[in-house]
């Protein structure tokens, strides 16, 4: 069964993907009425982060913002079907990078490569990195870091079209191991890490400011670029019109093990935030960025143990005598 939707699956979205890019947005326009004006998709959600991000600007900035979203954001799902039958011509021209040569030269001096992104732009047209870097792909492994997903047969398309052009896609819990790997092969990486996304309650380490948010942050790719002695590269994107898009690497570190402890993660999200505010409707606003409060993290955390109490929270307020 599992096997069947997987095959009807691949091939809806292979025949859709066979659509020249005109038809595609012909199509992200319709969904756009229907996501926005007959769904109204999380709209409450998206309306609430751009007042709570950009206080400054007026209710008129903002509804442009929040329509111009939505457009992109159906967008985004066609370009991403597009991926399955993409030609590595056509995906070069639309997706080009910059600062290449810098990234290059981490490679000359033997050094791994850590970057940085955010679900900014279309992420998912990232995983093209290794077709800008061909004459390295016999001693420098490409990647990103992943997180499973529950579906299984909507994990293996995306595993398929991540891995189209060349990028290996590691997961999550098997980061370190798949590192070592690497260096044990006698090769170096370059591995993308998405790090804007929300950590679980036990991985709590370090709230910042980002967008006028107090904000819980990863810091476990900084760890990773550390124990490697990376250099650390943020991939700042932007897109300079419909289904065009650039990233530049910009070095955030050399040498991640010389930094100071959080100076890479507080880079990465001020950088991150930049970006975002040169081009605000391109960011995944549909995404509950901020649901976990400092609030409630001090409710659930434990000061004698030091964990955090992953259980019901009106439970955990019980026991403490919390009232409210």
């Amino acid at each position: 069964m599992k096997r069947a939707l997987y095959v009807i699956l691949f091939l809806s979205w292979y025949l859709i993907s066979l659509l020249p890019f005109w038809i595609l947005y012909v199509i992200s326009d319709a969904l756009y009425v229907v996501a926005y004006h007959i769904w109204g998709y999380r709209k409450a959600l998206v309306r609430k982060q751009l007042r709570d991000s950009f206080p400054e600007k007026s209710d008129s900035e903002l509804l442009k913002i929040e329509k111009d979203y939505y457009h992109w954001f159906c967008d985004y799902i066609v370009e991403t079907l597009k991926l399955f039958s993409i030609s590595r011509q056509n995906l070069m021209k639309r997706m080009r990078f910059e600062g290449v040569e810098r990234v290059k030269q981490s490679y000359k001096e033997g050094r791994n490569v850590a970057v940085y992104l955010g679900h900014y732009c279309n992420w998912e047209w990232v995983s093209s990195t290794p077709l800008v870097f061909t004459e390295h792909l016999d001693r420098v492994v490409f990647g990103q870091i992943y997180h499973k997903l529950e579906n299984e047969s909507m994990d293996r398309l995306f595993l398929y079209l991540r891995g189209r052009h060349g990028a290996e896609s590691i997961p999550m819990a098997e980061t370190l191991r798949r590192l070592i790997g690497i260096k044990r092969e006698g090769k170096l990486w370059t591995v993308g890490f998405i790090a804007d996304q929300v950590p679980f309650w036990n991985n709590i380490h370090l709230w910042l400011d980002f967008l006028h948010h107090d904000t819980p942050v990863l810091t476990g790719g900084e760890r990773i670029a550390s124990n490697f002695d990376a250099d650390v590269y943020y991939l700042d994107m932007r897109r300079e019109k419909r289904g065009y898009y650039v990233g530049n690497y910009m070095l955030m570190a050399e040498h991640a093990a010389h930094q100071p402890e959080t100076e890479i993660t507080r880079s990465y999200f001020h950088l991150l935030e930049q970006s975002i505010c040169r081009q605000p409707a391109f960011y995944l606003w549909t995404h509950n960025r901020w649901k976990r409060t400092h609030e409630e993290f001090n409710i659930r955390y434990d000061a004698a143990t030091g964990r955090v109490d992953l259980g019901d929270l009106e439970e955990i307020k019980r026991r403490k005598g919390i009232k409210g």
